[in-house]
């Protein structure tokens, strides 16, 4: 602890800190180009053990849970609700998959800067603050990631239709 604020002071500047964290790294993320989150990068990108998704119905039973936390993506103006599918086209599923590409973000962002409470925590509030922030924001994560992956596997459904259509022999052209 660089700063010694004491127990309840340092208890009540995290509290303060997570609340200015999550809505500064919210609006910062919010505003990155809705081009840039078109594909997966580094971060965002499936990982094998994902199975498409799979794992977290299977080992989460993500489905259990996800719909009874909070959705505050539309939070700002301009901003993306992702509590439910309002719409089957494929523009709007492409939208709504780069939006969970800027929530995970989010989520992400706020789970690393855990450590910026040793600066005025003590060693045990500093732990449970790093746990806060894991706890807190893997669940948000993972439902990103379980969403994106559904939506994904289903315009990949359609473009691979869609190939099959459009290289079928027309019977009617001979």
């Amino acid at each position: 602890m660089l700063i010694d604020l004491g127990f309840e002071a340092s208890l009540v500047a995290s509290i303060v800190a997570w609340v200015v964290i999550g809505f500064t790294t919210g609006f910062g993320v919010h505003r990155i180009p809705l081009r840039r989150l078109e594909h997966d990068n580094w971060l965002t990108r499936p990982r094998r053990f994902e199975d498409g998704g799979r794992f977290y119905e299977r080992r989460l039973r993500i489905r259990a849970w996800k719909d009874k936390l909070p959705e505050k993506g539309d939070i700002f103006p301009g901003g993306f609700s992702k509590r439910a599918i309002t719409d089957r086209s494929d523009a709007f599923l492409e939208r709504f998959a780069a939006e969970t590409r800027r929530a995970e973000t989010v989520h992400w962002m706020n789970a690393v800067s855990g450590p910026l409470f040793l600066v005025w925590c003590s060693w045990p509030l500093g732990v449970v603050m790093i746990c806060f922030g894991w706890a807190g924001h893997l669940p948000f994560v993972c439902i990103q990631r379980y969403n994106r992956s559904r939506i994904e596997r289903t315009l990949d459904r359609r473009r691979t239709a869609g190939r099959r259509r459009s290289t079928a022999v027309d019977p009617s052209a001979s």
